[in-house]
């Protein structure tokens, strides 16, 4: 009961408040963690210690404990996380329009879509430009050295650059969709994150007054175009993510397409469907600890459990890794309803407090990392580009043993004992000063806009 009452403080609700999805808010945060240790362990190993963690279990006859499958996802599993947030996003945002096509309330879909749109880009880049502009001058003033980041002559050319940056990354219909910001490269995937919602928004709309079957038909031909005959494979996780709404949707109203119903209803065997959410979660986290060190389908052949797998990659995608990704983060998401046991570990109390922190934790985990996280490593003797010449006094500070499994190394761990403390404290101010405010600004502003009258000849 402890733990429940202090859980249920940290993440503002009590366990009989939880909402039906409050385990894709667990599922979010538990992500975020894991990108978090991603990143992290690519930052602190050395470059083929590092690739060795991007690759399958006894490539180039290395066999470390952090590469087995299963295991890896620990270790690596960021990618595997973003691609759930993919599919998380389209599963929640539809969740409202579809009801309202559900109901065939045109005029609410309207509505909710209107508010949506208007809402969408303020609640993802107001968050973004304040961490920034914040990291951006700390940086500035106070001097401090960081790879990849050089100081500017004043402060004032520092504000020119980083608005410059900002203007050019805010505008996500730019023609070079891999510019990153150099105070933040972790959130290339929150321009895909708007993208993807605008994907989401239209899919819905044109399939609006489509019938039951045709509106899942369409959806899944959206899906299959994204993934299979286009490069797309980042809105294809949200297209899957709204089709998974949409079934789930039909499912509770027991107005499944009658094959759909059948299969799903039918009378469960020992060996029989039973098994399939167990059977599917185990392919998802096989499939969500593919090869991810270069995007080269040849390059992912060469590593042992992955050749006669990547011949399904489809030709025209670029990077055959997301192809892999997609269905075990489809997979991940479409099952989890049917695990109880591991559904109700994401609806504890931590996971549902990383899940209100996650976006924040997503923005603040870079700038500690490249701050206080490559000095921590610098101080217990990880070697790295540049800290010998530009932090001599950190260098070997408190150097502690190198031994133990691949990203389990002593003098890995030991820093997260103040890393991860003092991430999580950024993440929960951040989303108390920042993230939270903005999502009330985003619906003030917007009721402030409706609330003028239509144009002459318009209805209200």
């Amino acid at each position: 009961m402890a733990n429940t009452a202090r859980g249920s403080r940290l993440s503002g609700t009590s366990p009989e408040q939880l909402r039906p999805t409050a385990y894709l808010d667990g599922l979010r945060g538990f992500a975020a963690f894991l990108v978090y240790w991603h990143h992290h362990q690519l930052w602190a190993h050395l470059p083929p210690q590092a690739a060795a963690l991007e690759s399958s279990f006894g490539f180039n006859g290395r066999h470390y404990f952090a590469t087995l499958p299963g295991i890896r996802i620990l270790f690596n599993g960021g990618h595997f996380a973003v691609a759930a947030f993919f599919v998380i996003s389209g599963y929640v945002l539809s969740a409202k329009p579809l009801s309202l096509i559900h109901a065939g309330d045109q005029a609410g879909l309207a509505d909710s879509l209107a508010s949506a749109l208007f809402r969408r880009w303020f609640r993802l880049f107001l968050p973004i430009i304040c961490t920034t502009f914040v990291y951006m001058t700390l940086h500035q003033a106070l001097g401090i050295w960081i790879d990849g980041l050089p100081l500017r002559p004043s402060y004032l050319r520092a504000v020119l650059d980083w608005s410059a940056e900002m203007m050019r990354f805010s505008f996500v219909f730019r023609a070079d969709k891999s510019a990153v910001l150099s105070h933040n490269f972790h959130l290339w995937s929150i321009p895909v994150e708007f993208r993807g919602s605008l994907v989401i928004y239209t899919a819905l709309l044109a399939f609006s007054r489509c019938g039951r079957n045709t509106r899942l038909w369409c959806e899944a031909a959206l899906v299959f175009y994204l993934l299979c005959l286009v490069d797309d494979a980042h809105y294809a996780l949200f297209a899957a993510g709204m089709l998974l709404r949409d079934l789930d949707q039909l499912a509770a109203a027991d107005d499944l397409p009658p094959f759909l119903d059948d299969l799903l209803r039918r009378p469960r065997r020992p060996l029989g469907l039973s098994w399939a959410p167990l059977l599917l979660l185990a392919l998802s986290v096989y499939l969500g600890g593919c090869p991810a060190r270069i995007a080269d389908v040849a390059d992912m052949r060469r590593n042992p459990g992955w050749y006669l797998l990547s011949f399904l990659v489809p030709a025209p995608l670029s990077d055959a890794k997301w192809f892999f990704l997609f269905w075990a983060a489809v997979l991940l998401v479409g099952s989890l309803p049917h695990l109880p046991r591991l559904r109700r570990f994401f609806e504890t109390p931590f996971c549902q407090h990383l899940g209100r922190v996650s976006y924040a934790l997503y923005l603040v985990h870079g700038p500690v990392l490249s701050t206080l996280g490559d000095r921590l490593y610098a101080a217990v003797g990880w070697p790295g580009a540049g800290r010998s010449y530009n932090l001599p006094g950190w260098v070997n500070l408190f150097p502690l043993p190198m031994s133990g499994p691949i990203g389990l190394e002593l003098a890995f761990l030991a820093p997260h004992l103040i890393l991860l403390p003092i991430t999580l404290y950024l993440a929960e101010l951040v989303t108390k000063a920042v993230d939270e405010p903005s999502v009330r600004f985003a619906h003030w502003l917007y009721n402030k806009v409706a609330s003028a009258p239509p144009p002459a000849g318009l209805p209200a």
